[in-house]
């Protein structure tokens, strides 16, 4: 069947199994997720009837013309002035729908090859932000143990850094979500795509837990691992309880360290995990999966702003067991062979 007649419905149809259907049942994606890939195909129908006066109605798949997307493109960067990673996300939208609509009709396989073509602009790569390790030790240790929920709110975010956790991944944590009796403890954590992934913990992480559980699950019943009570019944924290938690350490922990910056936030704790990982010398595939990141390219940009002194700590852990005198270039056979002309 050709999708050349100007009215031909069939579009509308597979865009809503698209959002409705493929998404959050097939792909089983979060409800914010879909919500996302909605705006971006609102976003190009606002586009076709605002710059080239194409109504709904007579929207079809000759609309995702590649000179459309061209014209698409720029009008996102000027006027609606988005940003090069905004654009992106829209750009990535228009591809998943098209690839869906590919994957079920092979005639509509040049759209998706149109779209897949074209380049979002580039973004210049800002170095990553993380805390260093005073401010970080701060953090974790500011919060006193005077009261069950101070007690709750430090085991909360020495589980935050420990782990690498999304906030959103915290707030979801279920006592089942624990795996601290193994040989190797580990925590379960549901991330993006309801994806699970299983991440080890380290000891002192494990004392500070099950000393919690002995207070907050005594009985070990399955309900929110973080929890406050709502009419008399546990409640998980939500992630906005969850930051205001951090804000409150982190903004008293600024008052005996001067290396905690005055925007703390979630996601910078994981970015300071990541980078600690990193210097550690853990592998970028391992801290990948650690992350849950399904691309090692979101994980690579940690190479990509090695500091000199990293570099020069990597460089000196290489050459650790070889002296200059047992060094391969300095032997005369080397040399002959290095400083000649014939």
């Amino acid at each position: 069947m050709k999708y050349k007649r100007k009215n031909d419905p069939d579009f509308w149809m597979m865009a809503r199994t698209f959002l409705h259907e493929y998404m959050p049942v097939v792909r089983n994606l979060s409800d914010k997720s879909v919500i996302t890939y909605k705006q971006s195909i609102y976003t190009y129908l606002e586009f076709l009837q605002e710059v080239l006066q194409i109504e709904n109605r007579d929207v079809c798949f000759e609309s995702f013309a590649r000179d459309n997307i061209k014209k698409y493109v720029i009008w996102l960067q000027d006027d609606k002035k988005y940003s090069p990673k905004t654009i992106a996300v829209k750009l990535t939208g228009l591809k998943s729908l098209l690839k869906y609509c590919a994957d079920e009709d092979i005639e509509l396989r040049s759209f998706y090859s149109t779209v897949c073509s074209l380049k979002s602009p580039k973004e210049a790569k800002k170095p990553i932000e993380y805390l260093s390790p005073q401010a970080m030790k701060s953090i974790l240790s500011v919060t006193d143990t005077n009261t069950s929920k101070h007690r709750r709110n430090r085991v909360l975010l020495i589980l935050m850094y420990d782990s690498g956790a999304r906030v959103q991944e915290l707030a979801d944590l279920n006592v089942s979500s624990l795996h601290i009796v193994e040989t190797k403890p580990f925590i379960t954590l549901v991330g993006k795509g309801r994806k699970t992934r299983n991440v080890p913990l380290m000891k002192k992480t494990i004392c500070h837990l099950q000393e919690y559980l002995k207070e907050f699950h005594p009985k070990m019943e399955e309900k929110p691992l973080f929890y406050s009570f709502v009419d008399g019944k546990p409640h998980s924290l939500s992630t906005d309880s969850i930051s205001l938690i951090l804000k409150k350490a982190s903004d008293k922990a600024r008052k005996e360290c001067n290396a905690v910056p005055t925007n703390v936030y979630c996601h910078l704790i994981r970015k300071t995990r990541a980078m600690d990982l990193y210097q550690g010398g853990i592998p970028l595939p391992i801290i990948a999966q650690i992350l849950g990141h399904e691309s090692i390219s979101t994980t690579s940009g940690f190479y990509a702003f090695a500091t000199l002194g990293m570099m020069y700590d990597a460089m000196a852990k290489a050459n650790k067991s070889a002296s200059s005198e047992e060094m391969i270039w300095k032997t005369p056979e080397i040399e002959k062979v290095l400083y000649t002309l014939e």
